[in-house]
Parts: structure tokens; C-alpha cells; sequence
């Protein structure tokens, strides 16, 4: 048998597929990008393994693991193709996925849309039990009331059920029945119950999240044992990963099980990428800005560690308004959707104004200048016609732009309606984003009490060069870094993170009447099955566990979390919990409130198994000098003087540590364009990172 000295990450994004393969034995990683296949990823994930054989002959063999992340579970809720799912209740919880919270995110807005629940209320049905809030029943479950309500779901045809009962997260036992029900009735349907999936205080959002998770369950298995099946057939020997939301990866058979953790899989390993290399270059404050073919995507990295935060919203009626889309309550990096991509569509709006987004083009059939029958001008457009991309390099000369329909359709669907020149079209579409994206990200950066003017963007994705100058000089950034590879920056970031789970469980009590012994139990119980789930991925490696501690004052409805002490529960002094809550608190918002009683809400646990840390390959020389990288000159758009001025084009794999480039430039590689303005210098550091300063800052 071969030795297994490869690992690949594969991320799967809306326009574009990447490719990363890394030896372990020489620190070497190839690179590749193709098309993502929308009508089945696999197929995507199969050519590009195919095409990187091209220039790595019979890697598959050697393979030790393959780390995937894909946009698969939340383009089928954002699209609505998950399964036929029904939901079984407690009585007179049947519409509460429609009651939600009762808060309107837009008070004043008497049109104001809200998402429609995944479960058509029909598929909704109810069973006469219930359960206190310490976990005691008051109405025993009845068997052959259930069994009528799991046949009647079958008879309507349902592909997948979800099971959320009230309090079962202190009493799982009527959740446990059902289920056994369920599986006896019908083995073959995929069953989600709230104890498994989220046992958590917060009714709306425990059904919310259980009733996502049975919407995709279905269909996120089928893809997965396909693609292991798909990678089997072409010789892979070793263990496919899944990226989770929460910056760690799982077993496929993790992600299978509980398919709403990986809501978020994709555009979590971009930020996993700048945290590594904020804590190795130590930049105290990281702007992570990631812009792919279809959004972009941002996220404040602050002391190298980037925020994980316990809910999310999917589907939102308005893109950009919090409250309007479908709440999901999973740990999740802290990431903020801050703009379109480079396949979104620009076009005149109602009121005849420039609007780019949120609708995008995709990979098929892409912006109009990918030549595949795409009709609708995009940003990628603009960015040819302005100069910063060039025809015949995109994707290293792989994929010929057609810049000549760019610019009729740029010309007939916008400057045309708008009735202004073409060259002002073209930049409104590309100064708009530019805009639009610096806007979110001031709001974004200044609620997790950062600084935009201290803080070093990083760019990732095909299109977030393109974009990262024109951003940083909006936010006054002091400093631009591009990575190498920077296009395919998600699927690098798969090998920085750890092989993890994050468990939870709710259980209100106050911190002074508490049994800590109890709660020992509680924190034992997760950390065996963290170990389960983990053992399940690897074997012969110890597990660490991480514990913490979400406590509010009685009567408050937010919790804070702090850290748990280390050591067994049962040992630890009240007086000591209650200290660190307090200054956890007073940190947070300036004061604390000493004599207000506190409550434990829920207790966590984060099982990791040792990390297979990525050395980062210091550079290899292209070139000796700027004349050996000097590409040649063309003319591209400067914001500063309104008009087409020469930039010195320069090729990425030419340069060298220690060169210096000065503005206006471009450079360029396979995956990705960096543009560098008249006003910005650029050096290139042992790492072969792209580190841009800008004038009078």
C-alpha cells in the first residue's frame, strides 16, 4: 500500500470550485480551480481531481484525507429544495415556527415580509403530552396517540420528520419514543429530534434549527455518500471531512447526522485561514474580507482569534436585514454577509437608479463575458472593461473572457437606460460594490468594538483582490495583505483547522442553589459523546475538552459566556463562578451589577483532537528583479484621476522576497488579480504575502 503523504481541500462555492493539495512530507501545495456543477457538485469535485492529476500524477492514492466544505445545505434552503418534511409538536405548539419571537425587524414597514417556515403548516401535527421546565411530566405520552400522528405523516408523504417537544432538553424521553416510532414505521425515513440536534432553552429557535436540520437531512446524505462513493471509484483510500460552521471539521457521517452545523461550511475556512496567519504575523486587529463569484463575506479577527457566535439567520426576505430570514442555532464563526460577488447582476432599479446584487449569475450561466449564455452585465464585467482583469489570463489562460459582449451588454442594459457615458457605468458598477461593502463593514467592525483605521484587511476569493484596494482606501485601512493562492484562500484554510464538535446543553438554575455535582454529571456526559462523535473520525489520538458557561442575571433574556474552571465541577466554589461572570460582564459593557442574583443557562463543551498544523511554505524566488516579473503595461481605470492610466502588470510567480512594487500595478495570478492603486507601495515578504501600505496614512 502507498504512503498516504497527501491531503486535498475542495470548497465548493456557488461560481467557482477550489482546489488545494498539500504534501505533507515537502510543505509543497498545488493549486487548481474549475466550475462548480450546480446540477451535482461531485461531478466538480471528480474533474478537478482529474485535472490536478494533470500536474501531480497518481496523488489519489497517496491521499490521507480529503477536507470538503460546500454551500450545498444553504443554497437548498435558500432555494427551497430541501425534502418533503413533516413536524411533530407538543398541542398548542404547532404554529410556532410562524409566531417565531413576534418582533418585526422593520416596525414601520406595514409590507414587511417574513420567511416562510420550511414545514408547510399541514405537515405540522401535535401530540397531547407535556413535559415541565424542571424536566417532570405532567401528561405521560400516549403510544397510540403518537403512532396515529407518525402514520398520518407517512400517508401525506413525508421524505423526512422532525421531532421537537417542550422542555425535552431536561427530559428527552417522549422525543426518545418517537423516534423509536418513527423507525419502526418507516426505516428508511431520516429522523431529527431537538435532544440530538439542539438541546437548548428558546423554543422557537430549538424547532427552528431541528426543523432545518430534517429539511436537508435527506438530501445533504445523499450527496455525501455519493461523493464518498464517487471518491472511492477513482482509488481514494483515506477519510473524507466535512468544514462546520463553526471553524472546525467533522466525519462525514457527523455532518451527514446533523447537516445544519455545516450551514455556513464554505466561507467559514476563509476566516480560518486569516486567523492562522494573524497569529502568526501577531496583527492585533484582521479584517477578513472574502468575495467570491456570488457574495462576499467579512469578519473581524481580533487578537487572532475570530468570534464564534451561537445563531445565525438563512434565507432572509431582505438580504440585508437582520430579523427577516430563518433563525438557526448552531455555533457559527462570526461571519457578516457584506456584499455581491463577481457574477452579481448590475442593472437600472425601479427608481432608476444603479443596483448590483443581490441576484447573481452563478457559474452557469455566469457573467456575460465567461461567453456561456449569460445575458446580464455583472461585476466581473466591469472589472474586464476597467482594465484590472485581462481576457486572455483568467484562470492562468484556461478560460477566454469575451470583452467585447461585456461591453455591449454593460452599454445596452445600463449606461444606455441610465443615460450616462459608458466609462461611468462601468465604474459605478465597480465603485458601487466597493461602496456598498465599506459600509457594512464600518457597522460590522465597530459593533464587535474594533477599528477600521488600525485594522489590516486580507483578501481571499477569486474576485476580493480585485476588490481589497478600493475597499481598504474606503475604511482607511493602514495596510492591505494578500495572500499567495489567495483565490482558493477557503480551501487552503481547511488544513489550519482542528478536528472538532461543539456539544450543549440547557438546564436553568441559579448559581447558588445549583448541585455542581450535577452539573459535573452534565459536563462528563457531553465530553463522552464529543469522544464518540470524534473516535468515530480518528482513533489513538487524545481528545481535549474545552468547557464554558452561558449565565445571565435572573430575569435578564441574554446570556454571556465565560470560561468554565478547569478541573472537576463539583470542586469549584460558587464566589469563584460568580467573580469571573462579573468580570466577563463588566467588560463587556462598563459596569455589572453585584447584588443582582445570576443563573446558569446552558452548559458547553468543545471536543478537539490535535491539530495537523500547515507549515507555512516560506517562498521560492521567481525571479531576481522586478524586470523578471514585469509583464508588460495596459491601461486600466484609476477612481483618483477618472480616467484610463497605465498600470505595470506584473506575474505573481515572478517575484521574489523583498521585492517593492510601486502603484499604480497589477498583479496577477491563476486564481486571483491584485490591484494596487496610484496612491499605495506593495513589498513581498519571505512568505510571498503581498503586504500594501497606502500614502498618507
Amino acid at each position: 500500500m502507498a504512503a498516504k503523504k497527501y491531503r486535498l481541500g475542495c470548497d465548493i462555492g456557488g461560481t467557482f470550485t477550489d482546489f488545494v493539495l498539500l504534501n505533507d512530507d515537502t510543505g509543497e501545495i498545488r493549486i487548481h480551480k474549475c466550475l462548480t456543477t450546480p446540477s451535482d457538485p461531485s461531478d466538480a469535485v471528480v474533474q478537478g481531481i482529474r485535472e490536478l492529476e494533470a500536474t501531480s500524477p497518481d496523488f489519489v492514492g497517496e491521499l490521507e484525507e480529503v477536507i470538503h466544505g460546500t454551500t450545498l445545505v444553504i443554497n437548498s434552503i435558500i432555494e427551497r429544495k430541501g425534502a418533503r418534511t413533516g413536524l411533530i409538536t407538543t398541542k398548542g405548539f404547532r404554529d410556532v415556527l410562524e409566531l417565531g419571537r413576534e418582533i418585526r425587524y422593520a416596525p414601520y414597514d406595514i409590507f414587511a415580509e417574513f420567511p416562510k417556515p420550511l414545514i408547510d403548516r399541514r405537515f405540522r401535527l401535535e401530540v397531547d403530552e407535556r413535559i415541565r421546565s424542571d424536566g417532570s411530566v405532567i401528561k405521560t405520552l400516549d403510544p397510540e396517540e403518537a403512532r396515529e400522528v407518525v402514520r398520518r405523516l407517512l400517508g401525506m408523504g413525508v421524505e423526512s420528520i422532525a421531532v421537537c417537544l417542550l422542555n425535552s432538553f431536561e427530559n428527552p424521553a417522549h422525543e426518545f419514543l418517537l423516534k423509536e416510532m418513527i423507525k419502526e414505521e418507516a426505516p428508511d425515513i431520516t429522523v431529527s429530534i431537538s435532544y440530538d440536534v439542539l438541546p437548548q432553552i428558546r423554543e422557537y429557535e430549538r424547532t427552528s434549527t431541528t426543523a432545518t436540520n430534517a429539511y436537508v437531512k435527506p438530501l445533504t446524505g445523499k450527496y455525501l455518500s455519493r461523493l464518498s462513493d464517487r471518491l472511492r471509484s477513482i482509488g481514494f483510500p483515506g477519510r473524507l471531512f466535512i468544514m462546520l460552521s463553526s471553524g472546525g471539521i467533522t466525519s462525514v457521517e457527523t455532518a451527514a447526522e446533523f447537516p445544519v452545523r455545516i450551514i455556513e461550511s464554505g466561507p467559514t475556512a476563509a476566516v480560518i485561514s486569516g486567523q492562522y496567519y494573524g497569529k502568526i504575523f501577531h496583527i492585533p486587529e484582521m479584517f477578513c474580507f472574502d468575495m467570491g463569484g456570488t457574495t462576499a463575506k467579512s469578519c473581524l479577527i481580533q487578537g487572532g482569534v475570530a468570534g464564534v457566535v451561537p445563531t445565525f439567520e438563512v434565507g432572509r426576505v431582505q438580504r440585508f436585514m437582520k430579523g427577516s430570514g430563518l433563525t438557526i442555532q448552531v455555533p457559527v464563526v462570526d461571519l457578516m454577509e457584506i456584499g455581491a460577488g463577481g457574477g452579481s447582476i448590475a442593472k437600472v432599479s425601479k427608481m432608476g437608479t444603479l443596483q448590483v446584487g443581490p441576484e447573481s449569475s452563478g457559474a452557469d450561466p455566469g457573467p456575460i463575458c465567461y461567453a456561456r449564455g449569460g445575458t446580464e452585465p455583472g461585476v466581473t464585467d466591469a472589472d474586464l472593461l476597467l482594465g484590472y482583469l485581462d481576457e486572455n489570463y483568467f484562470l492562468g489562460g484556461e478560460m477566454k473572457l469575451d470583452k467585447e459582449a461585456a461591453r455591449r451588454g454593460v452599454q445596452e442594459k445600463i449606461a444606455d437606460p441610465l443615460g450616462v457615458p459608458f466609462i461611468q457605468a462601468v465604474w459605478g458598477i465597480h465603485d458601487l460594490i466597493n461602496e456598498t461593502m465599506a459600509a457594512a463593514a464600518k457597522t460590522h467592525i465597530a459593533e464587535k468594538g474594533g477599528n477600521p483605521k488600525v485594522a489590516t484587511v486580507i483578501a481571499f476569493g477569486g474576485a476580493g483582490p480585485v476588490h481589497a484596494y478600493g475597499l481598504a482606501r474606503k475604511l482607511g485601512s493602514p495596510e492591505l495583505l494578500v495572500p499567495p493562492n489567495a483565490g482558493v484562500g477557503s480551501a487552503l484554510g481547511f488544513f489550519t483547522a482542528p478536528r472538532a464538535f461543539d456539544l450543549l446543553r440547557s438546564h436553568k438554575v441559579s448559581l447558588f442553589e445549583a448541585d455542581f455535582e450535577e452539573i459535573e454529571k452534565i459536563f462528563q456526559e457531553m465530553e463522552a459523546e464529543g469522544a464518540r462523535t470524534l473516535q468515530a473520525e480518528d482513533s489513538g489520538e487524545q481528545i481535549l475538552f474545552e468547557r464554558s458557561l452561558d449565565m445571565r442575571f435572573v430575569g435578564q433574556g441574554a446570556e454571556t459566556n465565560i470560561a468554565a474552571p478547569m478541573g472537576n465541577f463539583k470542586d469549584v466554589e460558587p464566589e469563584e463562578i460568580r467573580r469571573r461572570f462579573d468580570a466577563t460582564y463588566e467588560k463587556l459593557y462598563g459596569r455589572t451589577y453585584a447584588d443582582s442574583p445570576v443563573e446558569f443557562i446552558n452548559f458547553k463543551v468543545r471536543a478537539t483532537l490535535p491539530q495537523k498544523l500547515l507549515e507555512l511554505p516560506k517562498m521560492m524566488a521567481g525571479g531576481t528583479s522586478l524586470g523578471d516579473a514585469l509583464k508588460g503595461e495596459r491601461q486600466a481605470y484609476s477612481g483618483g484621476t477618472g480616467d484610463f492610466i497605465p498600470y505595470k502588470v506584473y506575474d505573481r510567480y515572478r517575484l521574489f522576497p523583498g521585492a517593492e512594487l510601486e502603484g499604480p500595478a497589477i498583479v496577477e495570478e491563476r486564481e486571483s488579480t491584485v490591484i494596487i492603486g496610484e496612491d499605495a507601495h506593495a513589498s513581498v515578504d519571505e512568505y510571498g504575502f503581498l503586504r500594501i501600505q497606502f500614502e498618507n496614512r
